[in-house]
């Protein structure tokens, strides 16, 4: 056991508290990192306020960049001192999902409970990680190499943001070159839906979003066309020359859900990207849906595989065809991590990272 500084959800929407945790060796298969850096993801704020329900008191944090610092038993091809990123993918390696490529909806992932207080009180180690912390216990399948050259404040980015974004585009739409996107959202995860589109070769990328500055960002990113929020769907792509075969909807806004399909072009897909609160309600046209052939379909994570996508993300970010760097908006220090989440959830910024001392 070791002592760590984390930040703690005690009551649900009230701010993180700084407390000192004791944190859990690593058992047969775990490893313990060191975190460098951690961003702010829209799921932990969700938690935090409780959309997503779950146990308190609670360590947040699922976006994370460090050193490896322990292994435990049976761990191979880490060692001490390497450069992990760290994710919530937990997985098993041998159920049927896993078997079939889709670690993300792993079958029986486990659970640890490496958190406590000095007393033995258990703090959840939320989504299988806690990285709003100093360190973490987390098993070594939730882990994938990063070379030394990449800032942490944007390697970390990939192990959520970026795969969530990106793989939704490459894994689970499997855009084709010609195909016409349109993605609902600018943020973080959206304008890695708008880079995984282009590097797929999609013809058209529109990307939606309430102001022109997001729009703008959007088109650095590779999109072609911008549409601000609140206009028909259904128009604006008509007036582009016709319907989306992908709808990339990154935000959990319920009324932005149900007109995902308006996009659509006959036999199109949305994509649900972004994770609304628990008990959110959507509404659409069945009789639409069925009659055009349409499709709404959910993605976790980019239905990622870390063995094998990180190593090509990483390669066509050193060939500067994947923008890391360009997402990070701010860097905070633990003690300002309400700072960061108070500008995430007002929409400041692309992604919002705290950076250990």
């Amino acid at each position: 056991m070791r002592d760590v500084r984390a930040a703690v959800c005690r009551a649900f929407g009230s701010p993180l508290e700084i407390e000192t945790l004791r944190l859990a060796d690593p058992g047969p298969g775990e490893a313990q990192v060191e975190i460098e850096a951690v961003a702010i993801c829209h799921s932990d704020i969700t938690y935090a306020e409780g959309g997503f329900g779950g146990d308190l008191p609670a360590v947040y944090g699922h976006e994370a960049v460090g050193r490896v610092a322990r292994l435990g038993e049976g761990v191979t091809g880490l060692e001490v001192g390497s450069r992990v990123l760290v994710t919530l993918i937990r997985a098993c390696g041998t159920c049927p999902a896993c078997a079939a490529g889709r670690a993300t909806q792993c079958a029986t992932p486990g659970a640890s409970a490496p958190l406590s207080r000095s007393d033995g009180t258990p703090v959840l180690a939320a989504m299988n990680c806690g990285a709003f912390a100093e360190a973490v216990t987390v098993d070594a399948s939730q882990l994938a190499a990063v070379p030394d050259g990449i800032a942490a404040e944007a390697a970390c980015i990939l192990s959520c943001g970026v795969v969530t974004g990106l793989g939704a585009a490459v894994n689970t739409a499997r855009v084709r070159p010609g195909d016409w996107c349109v993605v609902i959202g600018a943020g973080g995860v959206g304008l890695n839906a708008v880079q995984g589109a282009r590097l797929a070769g999609a013809a058209r990328i529109v990307a939606v979003d309430v102001t022109e500055e997001k729009l703008a960002a959007a088109r650095e990113f590779g999109a072609t066309d911008g549409v601000l929020a609140g206009e028909d769907g259904h128009a604006a792509m008509m007036r582009l020359g016709q319907l989306a075969d992908h709808v990339f909807v990154t935000v959990g806004a319920g009324p932005v859900i149900d007109r995902a399909l308006d996009w659509c072009a006959p036999h199109g897909t949305a994509y649900l990207v972004g994770m609304p609160h628990v008990g959110t309600v959507g509404h659409y046209d069945p009789v639409g849906a069925a009659y055009y052939g349409k499709g709404l379909r959910g993605t976790r994570m980019g239905d990622v595989v870390l063995r094998r996508d990180i190593p090509w993300l990483l390669d066509l970010h050193s060939q500067g065809r994947l923008k890391l760097e360009e997402l990070v908006s701010g860097t905070y220090p633990l003690e300002a991590i309400n700072d960061a989440i108070a500008a995430t959830r007002a929409g400041q910024g692309r992604r919002n990272v705290v950076v250990m001392a």
